[in-house]
């Protein structure tokens, strides 16, 4: 049976995947992007952060037959790399081995990557292609080129891919109201570079972590690129005293700032004056909407229906997610579309939710918690937990990271665990203290046990009930 004709707006990375997932499945695949080709303009300095790829994120590249070659452009990163006042720095592994790590990538690197592999599936792009509106109903687009010749598209079926700002997103409320709501966090980040140590390719600091200088409110971190750089990112408040946007104007005042703040960071960027004035500060929110779709019209994915901050790093795996989803529910939908976007929604919007939640708690952990004594002593207990029953305890982040279970199960099951914990550390003040026997026995009061292969989780569409939920200490 022939496939439906799709026009996709937004050739980012999850507008690129999806075009080549559908591509493959036999649609005929249209999309429009307003950026540059990415394949010419490899690298923009300041733009933008520095990519994770965790499980679900390769499970969507194995899907789409790229994982290969998109690990060939990554840096391995095996946890976070704490950084101290005093200049002392400590590894807090994301998982147990080797087995359980998080990759950088570039983001235009793996964009153009993307964008090849749709088009050798079929699928034709045109960049530079701004939409400027859209009839809804008739599915008749307004696009505007760079040098603003404007121009009519007769559109197929529309999935919006173009990102927090998404310009069909708002078409789309505009016909019919989608419940859009955008919660700031108050806080942004502005982008610097530790480059390649002198004379070679050689990493500046230890390459396979991610580095992170917690201070209380506001922190910096650096993730490692294939060339030997650091993309350093730093966290501030929009306003408020000092330390904020507000207060740190320009490279003279910030400079003073990060000698005292961050003393081992600072000399390592030794063009942080030039970046820091010619970077912009980026804003952090994050959206929600009610409704991800009109009708079997249109429907939204990643970032247009559902942006998160970046302190997860799960921004892309879950559009990758989508992406997936969407593709295979499409494929099986005998031309009802609107049944498909209905399912699509129903699917995954709990699951973006979710994640939505776990990234703001996680920035908390990262820019405070990680120094937090309690924190610490739970991170130890954890460990424990995880080596005595690890078919009943694995930490949230490695749910989140290494499996791909739903973030909504993660998420559950996380609460759980977590009260487990503050419990065993109520009852007993050390990690060391807790009896092995208590321990797993109240991990089985409380939850069900993960299928589990060897000392991995089995990778499943559907996770185990959680019929303890209600459990209180």
């Amino acid at each position: 049976m022939a496939r439906q004709a799709v026009t996709l707006i937004g050739g980012g990375l999850v507008g690129a995947l999806l075009a080549q997932l559908l591509a493959t499945r036999g649609f005929s695949v249209t999309v429009f992007e307003k950026r540059s080709d990415p394949r010419r303009l490899r690298f923009t300095r300041g733009r933008t952060i520095n990519l994770a790829i965790a499980e679900r994120g390769w499970h969507a590249l194995r899907t789409a037959g790229l994982a290969e070659r998109a690990l060939q452009m990554s840096v391995m990163m095996r946890g976070r790399m704490v950084h101290g006042r005093d200049g002392e720095a400590s590894l807090q592994r994301y998982g147990l081995d080797d087995n359980e790590v998080i990759w950088s990538i570039s983001r235009s690197g793996l964009n153009a990557l993307l964008v090849d592999a749709a088009e050798e599936a079929g699928a034709t792009f045109h960049f530079g292609q701004t939409l400027t509106g859209a009839d809804i109903d008739e599915r008749r687009l307004a696009l505007t080129d760079r040098e603003d010749v404007q121009r009519e598209y007769a559109a197929c079926l529309l999935i919006g891919a173009d990102g927090a700002g998404s310009a069909l997103r708002a078409a789309m409320d505009l016909y019919q109201p989608l419940g859009i709501r955008v919660e700031p966090l108050g806080h942004g980040y502005k982008e610097l570079e530790i480059p390649p140590a002198t004379g070679s390719n050689r990493f500046a600091i230890e390459p396979h972590a991610l580095h992170i200088w917690p201070r209380g409110g506001y922190m910096s971190i650096a993730t490692p690129n294939i060339a030997g750089s650091f993309n350093v990112t730093l966290f501030l408040p929009l306003h408020g005293p000092c330390p904020s946007f507000d207060t740190l104007r320009d490279a003279a005042t910030a400079s003073a700032f990060f000698g005292r703040e961050f003393p081992d960071l600072f000399p390592l960027m030794p063009c942080f004056a030039e970046d820091f004035d010619g970077h912009p500060v980026g804003k952090l929110a994050t959206l929600y909407l009610d409704r991800w779709h009109v009708d079997g019209r249109a429907v939204l994915v990643g970032d247009a229906a559902h942006a998160i901050a970046p302190f997860h790093g799960q921004g892309m795996n879950c559009g990758f997610e989508d992406a997936v989803a969407l593709a295979d529910l499409l494929a099986n939908a005998d031309h009802d579309t609107a049944g498909a976007f209905a399912q699509f929604q129903q699917v995954r919007k709990p699951n973006a939710d979710a994640i939505a939640a776990m990234t703001l708690e996680n920035y908390v952990e990262m820019r405070d918690s990680v120094a937090d004594p309690h924190y610490l002593a739970k991170l130890e207990l954890a460990a424990q937990l995880t080596q005595w029953a690890p078919q009943y305890f694995m930490s949230r982040y490695r749910l989140v990271t290494f499996t791909t279970l739903p973030y909504a199960y993660a998420y559950a099951r996380g609460c759980v665990q977590d009260q487990v914990l503050e419990r065993l550390l109520r009852d007993f003040s050390r990690p060391c203290d807790v009896p092995q026997d208590i321990a797993i026995s109240t991990l089985q009061q409380a939850l069900p046990p993960l299928q589990m292969i060897g000392n991995r989780v089995v990778h499943h569409e559907h996770a185990p009930a959680l019929p303890h939920l209600a459990f209180e200490f």
